[in-house]
């Protein structure tokens, strides 16, 4: 394979080993059926049982229940409450049993839906994630700056989640838009760079060091390398989803210690929010204590951490003919979370608006989910396991479901017998989403690991984290402009229901999962060579 042109050799780590040299006039011209191992560097930490448990131990307190649901659910009722019926007219309340069902509040020169304005902090929050993504992300791969990146956005979301304390009255929704950006966006943040360790940790651990010894002393096959050390990486997504469900069926359950006994109490939600984060705080820490040092190469001389990642970046998308299917599945992958993410946020608008915004109400649609999101995590892994099913057929499987839940909201459009318009439904989505939408996260996470280049780990799950976290850029400001202009958030699931559709029909048709793995390794080879 000819050096990429117009590279800056000085941007990427160099710590690559090369095992299988391939060689290339053409990367079209390259054999299908050559399996390239990606590296691991022995002179790393082999993982420890302790590490691994702490590892898991954040995920089991980074959840979400706090910055993606109590949070959305206390910003949404404060502006409900300090905002007017427009049908009624200034002064009125959205929330009289004679209100419309539509509520505005001041916004600019004039007024805007609420539910507009929860989708756009969701756009603004999506387009900061871009900010941080782009900038740092690939920074993470130099040094220990990973490692205190991961730091930093994690205090900054316990700090988010705890100032929520001082969100105690309707004339403070302003406030409250502002804490639920920061902390989404801190959250987002958090998830990115937590997955971006497995991949490394997957690469070291016993069963990983054995199998590489087997393959290097010519007794097991490489193909049979390749699948086992991607059911390695499997093992660890999919237990580490687990302990993030069982996390937050944790919580919800706790949060009932206060829900229940002081429903009456008008600082019960911010209670709430207090217990949750600490629950966080308690589980997470350990991480910080507990992982090795496994710092990448030194930042390259002349380089600054708020500039390497963007050149980083730069130079990776000029090579996109080199890394065809990761780039598919990255700008795919972006439509489809872009159109998944603004479908949970507009089902969770309805959802609020027909609980009454209740947190009571919101923790036992969440246990359903989160019980039922634990389950099927390990019922999916049992059968990927057991059958030693590719990463990609488990992704599709789960991804059906991924379209189905904006097609049955566009019922709604309709005929208010279906279509997110009844409690039953919205107690049928939280268990279909937790059967099917929990393991779909696993496995894309793990297909992002195979296709990633082995030692460019954050670079290219920063650029998943944009396709991810910081992809619904797009949904939610057409989904708000749909929404002001009809004045009914069931107009917006047409529009996300082709987004998903189309997505899902390239990645299913048009990523190979395997040729991308081989073409990941290939390249990281090649920037090792041009590096020295």
């Amino acid at each position: 394979m000819p050096p990429p042109e117009n590279l800056v050799p000085s941007a990427f780590p160099a710590d690559v080993k090369q095992v299988v040299d391939i060689k290339s006039d053409d990367s079209s011209d390259q054999d299908a059926n050559q399996v390239a191992i990606s590296s691991i560097n022995k002179d790393e930490p082999l993982v420890t049982r302790r590490e691994l448990w702490s590892y898991y131990l954040y995920y089991n307190g980074d959840n979400g229940t706090g910055p993606l649901g109590y949070t959305q659910t206390l910003f949404q009722g404060l502006a409900t409450a300090a905002g007017y019926d427009p049908v009624a007219g200034p002064g009125s309340s959205c929330l009289a049993d004679t209100a419309s069902g539509q509520c505005v509040v001041p916004w600019g020169s004039g007024t805007k839906a609420v539910s507009s304005v929860v989708l756009t902090a969701n756009g603004v929050s999506f387009a900061i994630m871009t900010l941080i993504f782009t900038t740092i992300g690939s920074a993470a791969d130099y040094g220990t700056f990973g490692r205190w990146l991961l730091f930093a956005v994690t205090v900054v979301c316990w700090a988010a989640q705890y100032a929520c304390m001082a969100l105690t009255s309707p004339s403070r929704w302003v406030l409250a838009m502002i804490l639920y950006i920061i902390g989404f966006v801190s959250y987002g943040a958090t998830l990115v760079f937590y997955a971006a360790v497995f991949p490394r940790l997957a690469r070291n651990t016993p069963h990983a060091r054995q199998l590489r010894e087997k393959y290097e002393n010519g007794e097991i096959l490489p193909e049979i390398y390749e699948k086992e050390e991607s059911l390695e990486k499997n093992r660890i997504s999919n237990i580490s989803t687990v302990h993030s469900n069982v996390g937050y069926v944790i919580t919800l359950v706790l949060n009932l210690a206060l829900l229940l006994p002081m429903t009456n109490n008008p600082k019960v939600d911010n209670y709430v929010l207090v217990l949750v984060t600490t629950y966080w705080v308690v589980l997470g820490v350990w991480w910080f204590v507990f992982q090795e040092p496994r710092p990448g190469p030194a930042l390259p001389k002349g380089e600054r951490y708020l500039t390497v990642g963007w050149k980083q970046i730069w130079a990776a998308l000029k090579t996109y003919k080199h890394l065809p299917y990761t780039f598919v599945y990255l700008i795919s992958f972006f439509l489809l979370a872009d159109g998944l993410n603004t479908t949970g946020t507009l089902v969770a608008i309805c959802q609020n608006d027909k609980f009454s915004f209740s947190f009571l109400q919101n923790t036992y649609l969440g246990l359903s989910q989160a019980i039922t999101s634990t389950i099927s995590t390990l019922a999916f892994w049992y059968i990927q396991k057991h059958w030693k099913i590719s990463t990609k057929k488990m992704f599709v499987a789960t991804n059906v479901v991924t379209i189905l839940i904006p097609l049955w909201g566009m019922i709604g459009i309709w005929t208010e017998k279906f279509g997110f318009h009844n409690v039953w439904e919205f107690w049928a989505y939280n268990v279909v989403f937790g059967l099917f939408q929990a393991p779909y996260y696993a496995f894309s996470q793990t297909m992002m690991a195979e296709l990633s280049p082995p030692g460019f780990d954050n670079m290219f799950f920063g650029l998943f984290g944009l396709s991810n976290r910081a992809s619904s850029m797009v949904g939610p400001n057409v989904i708000q402009a749909i929404i002001d202009k009809s004045g009914n958030n069931w107009q917006g699931f047409p529009f996300l229901f082709a987004l998903c559709t189309a997505a899902s029909l390239v990645i299913w048709f048009g990523v190979d999962v395997t040729k991308g793995r081989r073409d990941a390794v290939r390249w990281a080879n090649e920037q090792r060579r041009h590096s020295h």
